[in-house]
């Protein structure tokens, strides 16, 4: 499965199964950007992310956890 930034939900499921011992409450959006871009699923234009899709991709992500 290819993963856009619009896929808040289904990112923040990898993150939590790559990362399962961090708290996204202390992630920064710097930290957040790295961590979504290295994603092996990743398959979007860098460039074309915001600060919108990082707030739902940590929402999703606080709330899985």
């Amino acid at each position: 499965m290819e993963l856009k930034w619009t896929d808040s939900q289904d990112i923040a499921l990898e993150l939590l199964e790559k990362y399962p011992d961090v708290n996204p409450e202390f992630v920064r959006f710097t930290e957040l950007f790295d961590s979504v871009v290295k994603l092996a699923a990743f398959d979007d234009d860098p460039k074309q992310f915001n600060e919108a899709y990082l707030e739902a991709i940590l929402g999703c992500w606080i709330d899985e956890k």
